[in-house]
């Protein structure tokens, strides 16, 4: 029978994740079917559980976004190392009524930075915009790039350095660069390799209060807002930095929990292309 698998949200009409995936499945030959589910913000649990319950053919697991991720993290009864660390999950697996989490968005953006943008994070000064769930499900997949540097900045300082101590001492992680936190008003004259926008400016539009310097000569600015010029990538293109967005790291964390559920990783390549010319 049809493995199914889901993702799950609200809102969740705009998702790209069923194409996304029926790609994947079409390329690698598996045999799935995928769907999009609509959640109240407060059915996640029992969404599952009906997902799983349902006919049709077994359910394998579901991919989570806005806002449950962090519902997911409480309701999987096991979870990864990345999950842990990130607080949150993005990816279940369903396997003889146990409920695994994972969370692969971190890996999806060091791909998109290594394989699509050329940008490898080892040796590199970063800079990551943000300390809530976006920035936090990066950390430890950054770190372990061996960067030279990973500065955490947010609007309210004292947020970004906690964020910073936790992951120091993340136990079983033995890492080079400890992260440091600090708050925008202290990034003047200072110069990075990779700046990330992990902060929700991008979906309003809002200009972030970043000096110009933060931007290094050949920087690589990156946001993970996709579909859209947002103020940073306006502000980083002007200091001359070159300009990614988050649709590379949305199908490569995709393509990451597809191995996770299948065992096969595809080919991101060409449905980013297919993407990119039929959005």
């Amino acid at each position: 029978m049809t493995d199914r698998y889901c993702v799950i949200g609200n809102p969740i009409g705009h998702s790209k994740s069923p194409r996304i995936h029926a790609l994947f499945a079409k390329q690698t030959g598996q045999d799935l079917s995928y769907e999009a589910i609509l959640v109240p913000s407060d059915g996640f649990a029992e969404a599952i559980r009906a997902f799983i319950a349902a006919k049709g053919g077994p359910a394998r697991g579901a991919n989570v976004t806005v806002p449950f991720k962090e519902e997911a993290f409480r309701l999987a009864t096991r979870r990864t190392a990345r999950a842990e660390a990130a607080g949150a999950v993005n990816t279940l697996s369903f396997d003889a009524g146990t409920i695994v989490g994972d969370n692969t968005d971190g890996a999806g953006l060091v791909r998109d930075l290594k394989h699509n943008l050329g940008c490898d994070p080892a040796g590199r000064r970063i800079l990551l915009l943000g300390a809530g769930g976006a920035a936090r499900g990066v950390i430890l997949p950054l770190l372990l790039e061996n960067p030279t540097e990973l500065v955490i900045a947010n609007r309210t300082e004292e947020t970004a350095a906690r964020l910073a101590l936790e992951f120091s001492r993340l136990p079983g992680c033995a890492v080079a660069v400890k992260p440091d936190g600090t708050g925008f008003g202290r990034l003047a004259g200072r110069a990075f390799d990779l700046v990330i926008n992990a902060t929700s400016a991008g979906l309003s539009n809002a200009v972030l209060p970043l000096p110009t310097s933060v931007f290094a000569p050949r920087c690589v600015a990156y946001e993970m807002v996709y579909g859209r010029e947002t103020a940073f990538m306006v502000q980083a293109r002007d200091a001359g930095a070159r300009v990614g967005d988050g649709l590379g790291m949305l199908v490569e964390q995709a393509a990451e929990a597809f191995f996770v559920w299948r065992g096969v990783r595809p080919q991101t390549a060409p449905v980013l292309s297919a993407l990119k010319g039929n959005p």
